[in-house]
């Protein structure tokens, strides 16, 4: 007897091989913009906050976290981190302690992570690029604590974003002058130095040691951008002009 398309539709099959094909993958893609838009779409105001997930409770970088995202609340911001532990813990369970919307975007890995216990609104992605757009898409600054390879690939992304004018500019701020200054001697004296970069993109990161600080540079960005934000305070440890040597020439030899 020949087999009706309802019959065929409702069989239950050994897992099809479509199910792995790109075409299929390419729904799954679109479903999590489809939800990550839909779930943040009316959440307001918000931080991006980034930071190692191996940072423990009794840490005093957890404890500058988990200031900055009560800070943040207060001063009406929901904040959105990874989700994770560590540094995302600490800033989800500060902003909820302050009063605003805490959001985790977590993503699917094969030893990491839950969604830790102070997350209000938690989404969840198997795809780091679909989890990237949420974080800047939905972000009116973003402040990076010390972290590893996932925290640099956050921060080099908002910048390239912010230096190819893919997105309006916005503060990004570094929490940690210690952990950092190497870091930007090295984009100084390297990139710059080899005119791989400007000034102008120098002056894109903003560092100091102070949650409180942090948040008055996002404030003043918010008021009046980037020129308020440079007058801010003298406590601030901004990367001043003066610090910035002039991009190097071009040699005449070099290649094309």
């Amino acid at each position: 007897m020949t087999r009706t398309e309802d019959e065929a539709l409702l069989q239950r099959p050994t897992r099809p091989d479509f199910l792995d094909s790109d075409p299929w993958r390419s729904l799954r893609i679109l479903s999590e913009f489809v939800e990550g838009f839909d779930a943040l779409a009316e959440v307001g105001p918000a931080v991006s906050v980034f930071g190692s997930a191996r940072i423990k409770a009794d840490h005093p970088t957890y404890k500058m976290a988990r200031d900055l995202g009560r800070m943040l609340a207060k001063a009406g911001y929901s904040v959105i981190t990874g989700g994770g532990p560590g540094i995302m813990e600490a800033a989800n369970r500060g902003c909820q302690e302050g009063g605003k919307l805490s959001i985790g975007c977590n993503i699917e890995l094969p030893m990491e992570q839950g969604l830790n216990p102070y997350v209000d609104l938690g989404i969840e992605f198997r795809y780091f690029f679909a989890r990237k757009v949420m974080f800047v898409k939905y972000a009116d600054a973003f402040v990076i604590f010390p972290g590893g390879y996932g925290t640099l690939d956050e921060l080099f992304e908002a910048l390239t974003l912010i230096q190819t004018h893919k997105v309006q500019d916005f503060p990004v701020v570094l929490i940690g002058s210690d952990y950092w200054t190497g870091m930007l001697d090295w984009i100084k004296g390297s990139l710059l130095e080899e005119a791989a970069i400007n000034q102008a993109d120098v002056d894109l990161l903003r560092l100091t040691d102070d949650p409180k600080e942090a948040v008055r540079i996002i404030q003043a960005y918010a008021r009046t951008h980037r020129e308020a934000a440079a007058e801010v305070e003298p406590e601030t440890k901004p990367i001043e002009k003066r610090d910035v040597k002039k991009p190097a020439t071009r040699p005449e030899h070099a290649e094309t």
